[in-house]
């Protein structure tokens, strides 16, 4: 079977992660999708002195790529034609950017009414803060993030991955798919946009569910649940690092309690339910630190997994980048890296499995303009001429 998007053609005008990802994910669900760069290249790109650093190539796969000046005139009329022949074009520059070169929404749909247009933005297109800049970080202190992330005790931190530029992107990638289907009934595109700070607000389920209930938590409760309604919930210190244990079911803290030998708590009234257990943290957490005094990782999870409590190590990068389950997933491509450093970049496959199609072969980003001159042979019936001509006028 093709994959879903196979014959969707789609303009990624993205940049950095958000929109690196989002055309990453419609990549490898099919859709032939043309990277489209200024030619001096998108921001990622900066990151390095030759413009191909790690994180370009980890999020720009199975892509093609191109470069127009929309700063030009020309260029902006190169643009045009290209939406005539798209299905989705997609972009996450600031709201109203588009619109102010003369190539946003309502000037492309009157080009192809079929076309569906994205914008992925940090505040989204209405509302108070739409003209903020945003980046990951500004969003994650605006959202609530940092205020829930970290100790009580020590300023607040941001989330180590860049949570806020992921969860626009997929949302994104959502929105243009739902979109797609639409048309399929409609006949006609539409434009689909998605603020980086509304998709952070579900997320934040627990503490707001301590707010409603009007409990005394602290904003931040660093590894214990951030509503502090579950107990056990935590990163316990071991020998060679920390495992985290959580007890969902009160099947998990009885195994819990039988593998830790203290099979006395299970008729303590305090610690009978979730709820009353959460009401004694201190004194679960103790239990559990005594029982791990002098052990090691393995050996503490290889018991809770055997016991069924839920428990991972917390582990480093350079143990995900090497995961035999993460391997055997698809999840680590092993591409060559087109810069300095290590030999090659571990780029993610697609989390999404569907049994009528196979898993994507992921191919190295493409290099700045490296598909220019074959897109618009394809797109636009350019001969060699023309293209050269664009060329010598700094159009592409």
């Amino acid at each position: 079977m093709d994959p879903p998007l196979k014959d969707v053609r789609i303009l990624d005008l993205g940049q950095i992660y958000q929109g690196g990802y989002c055309g990453m994910v419609l990549a490898y669900l099919g859709a032939d999708v043309v990277k489209v760069e200024p030619p001096w290249g998108e921001n990622v790109r900066t990151r390095n002195e030759d413009g191909k650093p790690p994180q370009y190539q980890y999020l720009n796969p199975n892509k093609r790529g191109i470069t127009i000046n929309l700063k030009s005139e020309r260029g902006k009329g190169l643009l045009k034609e290209l939406a005539a022949e798209a299905d989705v074009i997609f972009e996450n520059y600031g709201t109203g950017k588009m619109d102010e070169l003369g190539v946003g929404y309502d000037t492309l749909k009157k080009i192809n009414r079929e076309l569906i247009y994205a914008h992925g933005s940090g505040y989204g297109d209405t509302g108070p803060y739409s003209e903020y800049p945003a980046m990951d970080l500004t969003v994650q202190a605006m959202s609530g993030i940092m205020s829930t992330t970290g100790f009580p005790e020590p300023p607040p931190v941001k989330a180590g991955p860049a949570v806020a530029d992921f969860f626009g992107a997929i949302h994104l990638v959502a929105g243009i798919v739902s979109a797609l289907y639409q048309r399929e009934q409609t006949g006609s595109g539409q434009y689909v946009e998605v603020g980086m700070f509304d998709t952070i607000y579900p997320t934040l389920a627990s503490p707001v569910a301590s707010w409603v209930s009007e409990t005394d938590t602290p904003p931040r409760t660093g590894n214990q649940h951030s509503g502090l309604s579950i107990a056990p919930y935590n990163a316990y210190e071991v020998e060679d690092g920390h495992v985290t244990i959580i007890c969902i079911a009160e099947r998990h803290w009885e195994s819990l309690v039988r593998l830790m030998g203290k099979e006395e708590l299970l008729g303590v009234e305090r610690l009978s339910s979730k709820s009353k257990r959460a009401e004694h943290i201190g004194e679960v957490d103790g239990y559990i630190k005594d029982w791990l005094e002098g052990m090691e990782k393995a050996a503490v999870t290889e018991q809770l997994r055997e016991a069924g409590v839920p428990c991972a190590p917390v582990r480093t990068i350079e143990e995900i980048v090497t995961d035999d389950h993460l391997e055997k997933r698809g999840m680590l491509n092993h591409l060559p890296n087109q810069s300095d450093g290590r030999e090659d970049v571990p780029v993610p496959g697609l989390p999404i499995k569907f049994s009528g199609s196979d898993q994507p072969e992921v191919e190295s980003a493409p290099l700045l303009s490296e598909h220019t001159e074959e897109v618009l042979a394809e797109f636009l019936d350019y001969d060699h001429e023309l293209i050269d001509a664009l060329d010598e006028e700094d159009v592409i």
